[in-house]
């Protein structure tokens, strides 16, 4: 059983940052940790996914050269780095997690069997 503790989210201006943080807590040393937002309305959507064990990362188009993945395997805790922030980055952000299997999309929400609460962030211009 793996739990997922978001924190970090905020209200930002645009072109500003945050850094969101997901506290694992259970196995997830051959994990796929992956970011998920959604908008109001709109469905669920993958922001950026890593691989715990190797540290192969990927990203939407959307937010590749602005947000960064990346683990602190000692602590167990996922981070989010956002930079040049937009007013369509604003939604809830979302932990998941799964043990990996070949042949699984990372950004599809649907085959994830942890999530954590959620954390906001508002991007206002």
């Amino acid at each position: 059983q793996v739990q997922l503790v978001e924190s970090g989210g905020g209200s930002v201006q645009v072109g500003g940052s945050l850094r969101l943080s997901c506290a694992a807590s259970g196995y997830t040393e051959n994990y796929c940790m992956t970011w998920f937002r959604q908008a109001p309305g709109k469905n669920r959507e993958g922001v950026a996914g890593l691989y715990t064990k190797t540290d192969s990362a990927y990203y939407d188009d959307s937010v590749k050269g602005r947000f960064t993945i990346s683990q602190d395997k000692v602590n167990n805790i996922l981070y989010l780095q956002l930079n040049s922030l937009k007013p369509e980055d604003t939604g809830m952000y979302y932990c998941a997690a799964r043990p990996v299997v070949y042949g699984r999309h990372w950004a599809n929400p649907d085959v994830y069997d942890y999530w954590g609460q959620g954390t906001q962030v508002t991007v206002s211009s």
